[in-house]
C-alpha cells in the first residue's frame, strides 16, 4: 500500500543480509525524516555472528574488528527527490521475508500519522539506493573521502588527463579534464564507474608513479596505475568492460 508521496514524512529502511556467512553477514536500519531543507538521517549498522570467528579470520577478509557504525545527522536535500521517486515507483508485498534470503523492509509514515510496513518487490533497487545513502553518510561524516578515479591518455601529439570524482554526499559527479572542471550527469557517470570495477586488474603489472610514456592508463582510486592492454582483463567474455571504460573516459 502506498501513502501519498507528497505526504511522506518519514521512511525507515531495514535490511538483513540473510544466510550470508560472517564476517560478511550484517544488518542495518536507515531512518529518513523529510525536513524542509535537508534529510534528517540516522544509520545503525551491525555485523552479525562474528563470535563464530577468530579475530584473524575477520581481518583476513579485509574487515576490521570494529566495523559496526552508528551515525545521526543531516544529509543534503539532493537525496529527497530520488528516494521519493523510488517509493512512488515501487510495488509492495505483505508477505514476510524469508529469513535465509534476507532483504529490505520499509516503514513509511505520512503527515497525517498513517503508517505502512511493507516489503518492496523491487528489492535490488532499494538495496542499491540504500548503499548509495550509506556512502553519502560515510562522506558526510568524513568516515570516507569521495570516490576518485584518474584516467590518462598519452600519445605522440597530445595527452589527456581526467580526474573523476563522485560526491555521493551531494549526488554530484565532477570531472577535471586537463585542468578544466566539468559537471557530469550523475546517472551516466555511475554507469561508467560500474564498468570500472568489473575487470580483473593485475597488480603485478601496476605502475606506482604517474606514467609519462605513450599509452592509456587508469588509477581506480588506490594510487596504482594500470595500463590498458597490459594488465586489465575482462572477467566476462561476453561483455567488453575494458573497451567501455576507455571509450567512456575519452568521450567525457
Amino acid at each position: 500500500m502506498h501513502l501519498k508521496t507528497e505526504d511522506l514524512m518519514r521512511l525507515e529502511i531495514d535490511f538483513e543480509s540473510g544466510s550470508i556467512p560472517p564476517p560478511f553477514s550484517h544488518r542495518f536500519k536507515l531512518k529518513l525524516n523529510f525536513e524542509k531543507n535537508f534529510l534528517n538521517t540516522s544509520l545503525d549498522m551491525e555485523y552479525t555472528h562474528r563470535e563464530e570467528l577468530t579475530d584473524e579470520e575477520i581481518l583476513n577478509e579485509g574487515f576490521t574488528l570494529e566495523d559496526d557504525y552508528h551515525w545521526k545527522g543531516e544529509l543534503h536535500n539532493a537525496w529527497v527527490a530520488p528516494i521519493k521517486k523510488l517509493y512512488t515507483q515501487s510495488k509492495w508485498s505483505n508477505k514476510k521475508l524469508e529469513e535465509e534470503e534476507g532483504g529490505i523492509r520499509v516503514l513509511a509514515k505520512d503527515i497525517h500519522g498513517k503508517i505502512t510496513r511493507t516489503i518492496p518487490l523491487n528489492q535490488e533497487d532499494w538495496q542499491y539506493e540504500a548503499q548509495e545513502l550509506i556512502q553519502a553518510i560515510f562522506e558526510t561524516s568524513e568516515k570516507e573521502a569521495p570516490l576518485n578515479v584518474n584516467f590518462l591518455y598519452i600519445d605522440s601529439e597530445k595527452s589527456l588527463e581526467i580526474s573523476l570524482t563522485m560526491k555521493f554526499s551531494v549526488r554530484k559527479a565532477v570531472a577535471n579534464i586537463n585542468g578544466q572542471e566539468k559537471q557530469l550527469n550523475w546517472e551516466k557517470t555511475k554507469d561508467l564507474l560500474s564498468n570500472v570495477f568489473l575487470p580483473d586488474y593485475d597488480y603485478d603489472k601496476v605502475k606506482e608513479n604517474k606514467p609519462s610514456k605513450r599509452g592509456t592508463y587508469i588509477d581506480c582510486g588506490d594510487g596504482f596505475w594500470h595500463e590498458f592492454g597490459k594488465g586489465i582483463y575482462n572477467i566476462d567474455s561476453s561483455y567488453d568492460a575494458v573497451s567501455r571504460i576507455k571509450e567512456g573516459f575519452l568521450n567525457l
